[in-house]
């Protein structure tokens, strides 16, 4: 009868002890995407939670089928190229800019992975993209109009406010591009209505205390705030400093109003995140950006706060309430 012997067993035993290593070895490497934002985690975790959905509907569940790499800025725009780059040595299956300067710096950190991006401008005007039709490149993405609305926000805070007529426009000059579009696109619309168009600038808390201190000075009638990564981080500041100069202000986005603020009009940026989040995944599938127009946001939503306006002294006109998609009280 055929033996291994002693040393025979102790090969075999350790054979199969390394089997299931080897094994294990060859299954498939989970895929990672890189998540990119200007901004912080806190303040903005309605947004991945919103994104995490939007890829669980294409069938990635984080942990489960795709690891997720963040990197977070922290407010500071000038470290986002090192943040893209440190994504790309990692190999990442897919960048997500949350934010146009995400997008920005993680075009410029690669022309080879691909980019979904989230952007409150025109990506065509702004240069991120050829044409929102045939992206071309590897860019593809939402575009939520926070800064093409001006025209919209102004009408409706000239509804709410009749008697103004020099309105502050608070931007944030670090980025650029935005704050850019947002203030030709407002002053356009100012001088179509009439309308005095004074520009405010903050890219720091204190910042923000100044440029309220100016306004009140200057005895500015309203407030229109850009959209800003930044701005959306100080929501609560700037809703009771807007409250307590007793300033009407509008916002881009239904999260001020939930803050505190008086009233917004503009996309769902939860919606256009989850949205964000079924691109990645299809991109994950195989799919190239250049194949996906950049898709345009089309859920828009006025939301006033009822309780602040009474605080402001202000009486809400009963066609806007009609037509105001929430009213909190």
């Amino acid at each position: 009868m055929f033996s291994l012997g002693r040393r025979g067993c102790i090969a075999l035993v350790g054979g199969l002890a390394a089997w299931p290593l080897a094994a294990g070895a060859q299954q498939p490497t989970m895929p990672v995407i890189g998540f990119l934002h200007p901004a912080s985690a806190a303040a903005f975790a309605d947004v991945v939670a919103a994104f995490r959905k939007g890829l669980s509907e294409s069938g990635y569940v984080e942990g489960q089928h795709v690891a997720i790499e963040y990197r977070w800025a922290n407010n500071q725009i000038d470290r986002l190229p090192v943040l893209a780059t440190e994504l790309v040595r990692r190999e990442v299956a897919v960048i997500v800019a949350g934010a146009s300067p995400a997008a920005f710096a993680a075009k410029t950190a690669t022309t080879t992975v691909p980019i979904i991006f989230s952007s409150a401008g025109d990506p065509v005007q702004m240069g991120l993209v050829a044409s929102l039709s045939r992206p071309g490149g590897n860019l593809t993405g939402i575009n939520w109009f926070a800064g093409e609305l001006a025209a919209k926000r102004l009408e409706l805070l000239r509804e709410l406010v009749p008697g103004a007529a020099r309105v502050a426009l608070l931007v944030e000059p670090a980025n650029v591009r935005i704050a850019e579009g947002t203030v030709r696109d407002a002053e356009a619309a100012a001088r179509a209505m009439g309308l005095q168009i004074r520009v405010l600038n903050a890219k720091t808390s204190r910042e923000i205390d100044t440029a309220f201190a100016t306004l009140a000075s200057e005895r500015l009638d309203a407030l229109f705030v850009g959209g800003s990564s930044f701005f959306y981080v100080r929501r609560v500041q700037l809703a009771q400093l807007a409250t307590h100069h007793r300033v009407p202000a509008t916002y881009s986005a239904r999260q001020y109003v939930e803050a505190g603020g008086l009233m917004s009009y503009g996309a769902s940026l939860t919606d256009a995140s989850r949205q964000m989040g079924v691109y990645t995944g299809l991109i994950l599938k195989g799919a190239k950006p250049a194949d996906f127009p950049v898709m345009q946001s089309t859920k828009f939503e006025l939301v006033i706060n009822l309780h602040t306006a009474k605080m402001l002294g202000l009486t809400v006109p009963p066609s806007l309430l009609a037509t105001a998609d929430e009213v909190i009280e």
